[in-house]
């Protein structure tokens, strides 16, 4: 089961919102390359742009159906689970600080807009929803490895909407007998992640020759950083395994840490970086809301499904950095040609 190969989606109707995103793109990838007929759901926008999905393969991208809205808007929601087999919901505000100044905004999308999937869903009697939530929701963790009885405590707005989606998950669950998996990823990172997450900032700084520095906030905070391709097999494995049980939370993880200090030196390591590392104030976080740990307990999910992750920290950040490499010199080239003659 941890071969996500092993599971085939052949001819399954799957609708994943939150579809040009960074893990919704590789999420979208891999079901196509299973086999599953996918709609997906990309923010709209005024530039004609669908995220990551832009950035698919041809072929995948060709066999994508790729539809511009918003999951707020709860009739087309409803238009677009009609006729499907299982969502993947994944469509959310993540950026941790903007929750600060913007927290009305999350509430729409991450709890209102998980509200309309799991009303669509019910209408539309899908066999199968998995609901994306976040280790953030645990906070700091009160006992390590954290487990799925962890307390929840909302240490940002962005956490709080989190466990107001999760909560709305459980009741759908409880209340309808709907079919909903509530999948708690821990740290995922990854190509295609931006820069508001500590990899990408590190990564994107160690190779840019106009950083003389890495500039970052808290180093001693550590993480559980799982690589994108497992966290898309968590996923898969999710809406796939018969053992599973609705309404509950799963935690998937690796169940190590690392704190982002030593994360940066593997970094350095791994792009022969020397580049000193300057601490900013205006990247920390407020006191009571920085989360210091976060280290996974996934035992409950492993027993459902068979799931592990494949991938080390050091494998991952070393595909992760060959990205970043290509991303940084096609930009260059670009530029270059720009002012070519």
């Amino acid at each position: 089961m941890n071969d996500s190969n092993s599971l085939r989606y052949d001819g399954v109707r799957v609708l994943v919102t939150g579809a040009d995103g960074f893990i919704g793109s590789h999420l979208v990838e891999r079901l196509v390359r299973l086999g599953a007929e996918v709609t997906a759901l990309a923010l709209y926008n005024s530039f004609d742009t669908a995220g990551w999905l832009d950035d698919l393969e041809p072929d995948v991208h060709s066999a994508v159906e790729i539809v511009r809205g918003d999951v707020r808007d709860r009739g087309q929601i409803q238009d677009l689970a009609a006729g499907k087999d299982e969502i993947f919901h994944l469509a959310a505000l993540i950026g941790i600080p903007y929750s600060y100044l913007a927290a009305q905004m999350y509430v729409d999308v991450n709890i209102t807009g998980t509200l309309n999937v799991l009303e669509a869903a019910r209408k539309s009697g899908i066999a199968r929803v998995v609901h994306t939530s976040t280790s953030e929701v645990y906070g700091t963790a009160q006992y390590e490895p954290i487990d799925e009885a962890h307390p929840l405590q909302g240490q940002s707005p962005y956490s709080a909407s989190k466990i107001g989606a999760d909560m709305m998950a459980e009741a759908f669950a409880r209340s309808f007998d709907l079919p909903v998996v509530i999948l708690r990823p821990f740290n995922t990172f990854g190509p295609r992640q931006s820069e508001r997450a500590v990899i990408p900032t590190v990564i994107r700084q160690a190779l840019d020759p106009k950083c003389p520095e890495i500039r970052l906030g808290n180093l001693s905070s550590r993480r559980d950083f799982c690589f994108v391709q497992d966290t898309v097999a968590a996923f898969v494995a999710a809406g796939k395994a018969a053992g599973i049980a609705f309404g509950v939370p799963y935690n998937a993880g690796t169940g190590h840490a690392v704190t982002i200090a030593e994360m940066v030196e593997i970094v350095r390591q791994l792009s022969n970086c020397d580049k000193p590392i300057a601490q900013e104030e205006m990247r920390l976080r407020p006191d009571n809301s920085e989360i210091q740990a976060l280290r996974a307990e996934a035992l409950r999910f492993t027993s459902a499904t068979g799931w592990r992750p494949s991938h080390d920290l050091q494998t991952g950040l070393a595909q992760t950095i060959d990205w970043w490499r290509r991303r940084i010199a096609n930009r260059q080239l670009r530029v270059s040609r720009a002012y070519a003659v």
